[in-house]
């Protein structure tokens, strides 16, 4: 394997799965499950050593001309390690979930067959070279998933189906006018450090600042910002793997990868700044952050309470890169890692609440702790990190994002992040009430028993080991390549020429 060829490769390792898997017949259950951790085991792999290859400082990318003008180019650096890492760490997680979660369903060919392809689509947008490609992956991103939000096929999926087609194709738009006004005045433009747009004529300002507004409007619908986040909470009749995939893996964290990619390697942030485009951002990013949490406090529903969620923690990315100065991108940058693992985890003990006791309300959740503990434990760790608990990830990313804030003499976002995390205490902690301190009043609506496990080992394994990551990426902030120290990394390249 040569080192030019490694991205194709990373791209490869879902993308052939995924065309396999479409073949198989429904009854080559052996066979499909082999299949989807064998590729999840080698993407691992493939990304940890392009990682290591980058963190030595060489260069990996795959580039050929697609028509005169515009490049299809894939290209590893430190950004892209950062979403690719997390796409393929949680990726693997979530596919050992979604076989114990999908055991017995119709439809699971088609369900992997898109789970890989959307997967393959992350990957092309994490580590998409320039906007064209980026553009390319990320349309397949939105008809990839798809099919995995109508996958049940109820007459509330279809519909949820719509609401999210119309918004994403909606989104999509917006993103191409963008990519096409920038390349008319520019041509092809490449991700680079500290931007590519940094040296244009200023004549070409006024035309810049119409481009960015459409480059964020577009990814902010991905990316939920309000009010592009309606369909969020829609697509929450999805199963809880499409769930866990959409919030934490794929679709949210594309639209808040691509933000990030716009601020830093297409404008630059000092060039952005210029322009007078971070404090809009910065104001968008705060009323999304604080209206997220309080239409998750009026959440009986547990994945729409989540869903929310998803809304306002989201955006903390959004605000922490829209912060001039590298404390603030650092806090942006981890948030992206940690909100991933802190919420996967989230939505894996929501689906085991689901799947082995009927339970989808935070009303039916009371005893629920007694009677699932690992489960419970795992939620609650989830729980704590997004509310800014110390030692955990969550502590570590609003720590950076307050101290950025102040470092950037915006004193009134300390203010944001204190409230945010005083309603994330709000709609979090009488879901651990219930859990720990209720007594069950009622049986449970459809409980099934699994031996001396409390669930099904499929389902257990995935929310322990990522409350693990929870806690150890805040304990081990200070270790090399943690998701902290690879930030401060990408910071340093991006504010010093």
């Amino acid at each position: 394997m040569t080192q030019v060829a490694l991205p194709a490769w990373v791209l490869a390792s879902s993308l052939l799965p995924a065309v396999i898997i479409f073949l198989l017949p429904e009854t080559t259950r052996a066979l499909r499950t082999s299949l989807n951790l064998g590729a999840a085991v080698l993407k691992v792999a493939l990304v940890a050593l392009m990682t290591w290859r980058v963190a030595q400082g060489s260069l990996t990318q795959v580039r050929f001309e697609m028509v005169p003008g515009a490049d299809f180019l894939l290209r590893a650096d430190p950004m892209a390690c950062l979403f690719a890492g997390l796409s393929a760490i949680l990726w693997f997680f979530t596919t050992i979930y979604a076989i114990g979660y999908l055991e017995g369903a119709p439809n699971r060919s088609r369900f992997f067959g898109f789970f890989s392809l959307c997967v393959a689509s992350t990957m092309g947008v994490a580590l998409a070279g320039n906007l064209i490609t980026f553009l390319l992956f990320y349309e397949l991103l939105t008809l990839s998933t798809y099919p995995l939000v109508v996958h049940r096929g109820s007459a509330k999926a279809l519909a949820a189906g719509r609401v999210y087609l119309t918004y994403t194709i909606g989104g999509g738009a917006a993103l191409l006018l963008g990519v096409a006004l920038l390349h008319g005045l520019v041509g092809d433009i490449e991700f680079r450090e500290m931007g590519s747009l940094r040296d244009t004529s200023e004549t070409s300002w006024p035309m810049l600042r119409i481009a960015f507004g459409l480059l964020i409007a577009g990814l902010g619908v991905k990316a939920a910002l309000v009010p592009l986040h309606g369909w969020l909470p829609q697509a929450m009749v999805a199963p809880a793997p499409v769930s866990a995939l959409l919030h934490a893996v794929a679709v949210v964290k594309a639209g808040a990868f691509g933000i990030v990619r716009v601020v830093y390697d297409v404008y630059g942030i000092d060039f952005a700044r210029d322009l007078q485009l971070l404090l809009p951002l910065t104001v968008i990013a705060s009323i999304t952050i604080l209206w997220g949490s309080l239409r998750a406090l009026w959440q009986d529903d547990l994945k729409r309470r989540l869903a929310f969620s998803t809304v306002s923690q989201v955006s903390y990315i959004a605000l922490g890169i829209s912060l001039f100065g590298p404390i603030g991108t650092v806090g942006g940058l981890v948030h992206l890692l940690h909100q991933g693992i802190m919420k996967v985890t989230l939505f894996y003990c929501a689906g085991n609440f689901a799947e082995t006791l009927g339970v989808h309300r935070i009303s039916e959740l009371d005893g629920a702790g007694r009677r699932m503990p690992l489960t419970s434990i795992a939620f609650s760790i989830g729980a704590f990190g997004m509310i800014g608990v110390p030692p955990l990830a969550g502590f570590v990313s609003k720590w950076y994002l307050g101290l950025g804030a102040l470092d950037a003499g915006m004193p009134w976002v300390v203010g944001v992040l204190v409230l945010s995390s005083l309603l994330n205490a709000a709609y979090f902690l009488p879901i651990l009430h219930r859990l720990w301190f209720r007594p069950q009043v009622a049986p449970w609506p459809e409980e099934r028993t699994f031996g001396r496990w409390e669930t099904s080992g499929w389902l257990l394994l995935p929310p322990v080991v990522t409350a693990v990551f929870t806690v150890g990426a805040g304990l081990l902030a200070s270790f090399a390549f943690s998701p902290l120290q690879w930030a401060i990394l990408i910071a340093r390249r991006e504010y010093l020429p």
